[in-house]
């Protein structure tokens, strides 16, 4: 009687420390894959942005920070439209044909979804420097309004297409975004009207 007795008490005891230790290795284990998990603030890098767009007059831009970056989304005029026409033999890539500037949805004219909005990455393709929006038709023949960098003198067109012999060598980038609803653009998901 007394084999069975610590018989059953070696079996309790065997099981009670394999417990114990595997409870030991989930508690010491929890810590080390929560280290793993990125930062909250890490985490805001990369999401998207949700851009309000109601209240943007035609005319008016914007600019939000997505991913660090600096974004423009422009409500563009019909006039400003018309003109994006009139400039082709000036640009560099009339027809957007670098796939990587822009997602396949805005490989148009008016490079957007929606002709009437326009959203880029306002990071100059030469050296990073941010275009200054300059709207208006210029003194010059060519100029129908764009964004223009005073660093070093590169010109894009109204809908960020880079001009010839500038030093920047592509269009602006255009960042994948969609509009949740008429008046709200969410930047850094992927296309989609709504």
């Amino acid at each position: 009687m007394t084999d069975d007795v610590d018989r059953n008490r070696r079996h309790f005891l065997t099981v009670a420390t394999a417990v114990t230790g595997g409870a030991g290795l989930i508690a010491a284990t929890i810590p080390f894959v929560a280290s793993m998990k990125p930062s909250a603030r890490a985490q805001a890098l990369g999401a998207p942005v949700e851009v309000p767009v109601g209240m943007l007059e035609p005319g008016e831009m914007i600019r939000v920070m997505w991913r660090g970056k600096l974004v423009y989304v422009v409500r563009r005029t019909e006039e400003m439209l018309s003109r994006l026409a009139s400039v082709t033999e000036h640009l560099r890539d009339p027809d957007s044909e670098v796939v990587e500037q822009q997602p396949e949805f805005a490989v148009n004219e008016y490079r957007s979804l929606k002709p009437e909005y326009l959203v880029l990455e306002g990071s100059c393709t030469h050296l990073g420097c941010a275009p200054l929006p300059e709207f208006q038709v210029g003194p010059a023949d060519d100029w129908q309004g764009g964004f223009f960098c005073p660093c070093h003198g590169s010109r894009f067109d109204l809908a960020g297409r880079v001009y010839k012999s500038v030093p920047a060598p592509t269009n602006l980038r255009v960042p994948p975004y969609r509009f949740l609803r008429e008046d709200l653009i969410m930047i850094g998901a992927e296309s989609g009207a709504a």
